[in-house]
């Protein structure tokens, strides 16, 4: 511990002291993750070569939950990527709404350098990338911010082209966005980075300099994501780890908006398989009365089965490869589990 500065030791004890997961500083707290380590490391690595990873993490009330997901987020940090943590709830984020959802990623958006919402910064260090790869290709644009401001639209299409085939909106409002920062329009750009965050009640003088109007909705949100993986890639983060906390919160909501929210986290994952979310680590949490009990995820038979996974062994032997594994709480024996 002497080599743990004193600032970072009184933030883990201050949260211990609280009941709460601390913020940081994890890796000097982690004890029992050994089963783990391997495979998620496998899989961080494969998400950063472009491929899309979904796993649901199960476990009672105060077995590690929190702790495993944010102990896996400090280390996707630590390889630069970003990573966003939404509590899942019937009011605030409800899991059938999925801009909400989108929002939510944008607002708690932390990359190892800035904290939450990084999301202005990394809209910010991804325009300096394309200026800097534009030069890069014709070094004389440096002398002419039309010519610059031109190629600069033109990679940016390139680069967004799949996602604006879709929903040419994203581009249109970082074209506004970018144009209203170079000409000293700071509420014009501040407008347009909140609408590309998915924030809603955005002023129309801000929408209609970009060309573009009302808000995000469930699919377009999707696509936005889509987008938003495709800016981080360029902006030098290799993934997004997103976490979506607490989903047993579906079981407590009406028998329809469960239902909703159940196919909104099929087609979640169908898509995570699709490739459609390349750069994407989409982690999941519950407890096993969501993943078995008859209010939870039984009430949608193709998506229980896609997350099935055999718990009737020996939790030291889990496969921590499967698309769902548990956290079973800090006991001595799980401390080495297997020597």
């Amino acid at each position: 511990m002497d080599s743990v500065s004193p600032r970072r030791r009184r933030e883990v004890i201050d949260a211990l002291r609280r009941g709460t997961v601390p913020a940081n500083g994890l890796d000097l707290l982690a004890v029992g993750l050994t089963l783990f380590e391997s495979a998620l490391g496998a899989e961080l690595e494969s998400v950063s070569g472009g491929a899309a990873v979904f796993k649901a993490v199960r476990g009672e009330y105060g077995s590690g939950k929190t702790f495993f997901t944010r102990h896996l987020a400090e280390r996707a940090l630590r390889q630069g990527w970003a990573t966003a943590e939404v509590q899942i709830s019937e009011t605030e984020t409800p899991l059938h709404r999925l801009e909400t959802v989108y929002r939510r990623i944008t607002e708690s958006l932390r990359t190892a350098t800035v904290p939450p919402s990084a999301f202005r910064s990394v809209l910010d260090g991804w325009l300096f990338t394309l200026e800097s790869d534009a030069i890069a290709n014709e070094p004389g644009l440096q002398h002419s911010d039309l010519s610059l401001g031109q190629a600069v639209d033109r990679l940016m299409d390139t680069r967004l082209a799949e996602v604006s085939s879709k929903t040419p909106a994203f581009a249109q409002a970082l074209r506004g966005y970018r144009s209203a920062s170079l000409s000293g329009d700071p509420a014009t750009a501040d407008g347009l980075a909140a609408w590309l965050g998915g924030q809603p009640h955005v002023a129309a003088s801000s929408k209609r300099t970009a060309g573009i109007r009302g808000d995000l909705d469930h699919f377009e949100a999707m696509a936005f994501l889509q987008a938003l993986l495709t800016v981080l890639k360029d902006a030098g983060h290799p993934g997004l780890l997103v976490v979506l906390d607490e989903v047993e919160t579906l079981q407590r909501v009406r028998g329809d908006v469960r239902d909703k929210a159940l196919n909104a986290l099929r087609q979640l994952i169908d898509e995570v398989d699709s490739d459609r979310y390349p750069g994407l680590y989409l982690v999941i949490t519950g407890t096993p009365a969501f993943f078995e009990g008859p209010s939870g995820l039984k009430r949608l038979p193709p998506l229980a089965q896609r997350l099935h996974t055999d718990f009737t062994t020996d939790a030291r032997f889990d496969n921590p490869r499967a698309v769902q594994v548990r956290v079973t709480g800090f006991t001595k024996e799980w401390a080495d589990p297997v020597s």
